[in-house]
């Protein structure tokens, strides 16, 4: 009985040190992330296009002695990092493009990149945090380097165009899997975050199951019957009937989807047709978003968008087509997997910090992983304390901004979730 109490003495003695010089390690590494995360945010690069990102992943994952591969869904790059004992395989993800966004905000490494997107000037930013995402990752890379006795191997996947490929491309999350980034060594399960410029700095929040919406791009084609602006009635009027189908589309949502069960949204986002302002033009189109949380739902507003577009079209002597795209799935929280490592976020934020939220009809690709392995998606907070609720700048605009200090805990929950995932 002796033995057996100085046995466990030795290995709690063991733990306590190791948890100590783990958490000495994590502190240590936070201005190197502050650093990163600054280089990124004043170098950012568009989806597919993240050359120099890239390179410097690489490069820092080699200076740390992780296997590491590149190239991976074009721009992407992959360390493994095995533990001292044989085990499962974890996934960590980062996203790591920018948006064509011209950056607003007056912070002394702010963006001045410009380029052309899509035929327009613009300038280029990491508005949605996607540099703070990278750097947190570098950050567990060098921590769990010096730090891996635990059993398993830690698979660090850095993810090109999150964001969306350019027209005509593959790219994102859906290629690398198609490229095979969840084999050799096959994983078990995958961790992602993202940061929130609306969530206070030092929280977490979670959801179960669904957490963030599928999303569908559309276009609609209407064909009317081209006239002079001043007699309408002697032509079909395609601008007209669009709107009229833009009012039916809001009808699928507000008078026959089960909203009480998930939410769900149609969105048309641009709209164009005619050159000139006494003309009734031939022809419009519009391309717009779908936003669903439930697959039954989903396809029931697929359905009815077909049936009804040229329907209504029809009502009023046009023609419409409608077309929508596979787009991406559901963020799909395994429940299981959610339930066994929300402690281990509640151990590196506090209990009180890690809140259980409802679904947001953002999308993220991170669900073509969870399409193949257990996954769990967490938002971490970026809103300094000193900004009330609702105030911060929304992501994907020109005055997005994060706090820094928010991103040792990234750091912090990754490498817990690796030691309790893989240590027991």
């Amino acid at each position: 009985m002796r033995k057996v109490l100085t046995i466990t003495a030795v290995l709690c003695m063991t733990f306590g040190w190791a948890q100590k010089s783990l958490e000495k390690d994590i502190k240590a590494v936070e201005s190197k992330v502050i650093e990163w995360r600054r280089h990124f945010h004043q170098n950012p690069e568009l989806s597919n296009r993240e050359f120099n990102t890239a390179k410097k992943i690489e490069a820092h994952l080699k200076s740390l002695g992780i296997e590491t591969k590149s190239g991976i869904a074009k721009t992407g790059v992959v360390g493994i990092l095995k533990g001292k004992r044989p085990g499962k395989v974890i996934a960590l993800r980062a996203d790591i493009d920018a948006l064509p966004v011209t950056e607003r905000t007056d912070i002394p490494f702010k963006s001045t990149v410009t380029t052309e997107f899509l035929g327009k000037q613009t300038g280029v930013m990491h508005a949605c945090g996607h540099d703070t995402h990278i750097a947190i990752l570098m950050g567990v890379a060098e921590v769990l380097s010096k730090n891996n006795d635990f059993a398993g191997t830690v698979k660090f996947i850095f993810q090109p165009a999150e964001e969306g490929a350019p027209p005509g491309e593959e790219g994102g999350a859906e290629l690398m899997v198609k490229e095979g980034v969840l084999d050799n060594p096959k994983v078990d399960a995958i961790f992602g975050l993202h940061i929130g410029a609306g969530i206070e700095v030092g929280k977490i929040q979670y959801k179960p199951g669904g957490a963030m919406a599928a999303a569908q791009r559309f276009e609609i084609k209407v064909n009317g019957k081209q006239t002079h602006g001043s007699s309408p009635w002697t032509g079909v009027d395609p601008i007209y009937v669009s709107a009229k189908i833009i009012d039916g589309l809001q009808s699928i949502i507000s008078r026959e989807s089960p909203l009480t069960q998930e939410a769900a949204v149609i969105s048309v986002g641009k709209i164009s047709g005619g050159v000139r302002n006494n003309i009734i033009p031939e022809s419009a189109e519009m391309v717009g978003t779908i936003r669903t949380l439930d697959y039954n739902m989903q396809r029931r507003i697929n359905q009815r968008m077909q049936e009804m577009v040229p329907a209504i079209a029809k009502a009023y002597n046009a023609e419409a087509t409608v077309s929508i795209a596979k787009g991406t799935p559901i963020t799909f929280n395994d429940p299981e997997l959610t339930s066994r490592m929300v402690p281990s976020l509640e151990k590196a934020a506090g209990k009180e910090n890690v809140i259980l939220s409802k679904a947001i009809t953002g999308a993220e690709d991170f669900s073509f992983f969870q399409q193949k392995v257990p996954g769990f998606y967490f938002f971490l907070g970026g809103r300094p304390k000193n900004v009330s609720p609702g105030a911060s700048a929304p992501h994907h605009t020109p005055d997005f901004y994060i706090d820094e200090s928010g991103m040792l805990l990234g750091v912090r929950s990754f490498t817990q979730i690796v030691y309790d995932y893989l240590g027991k």
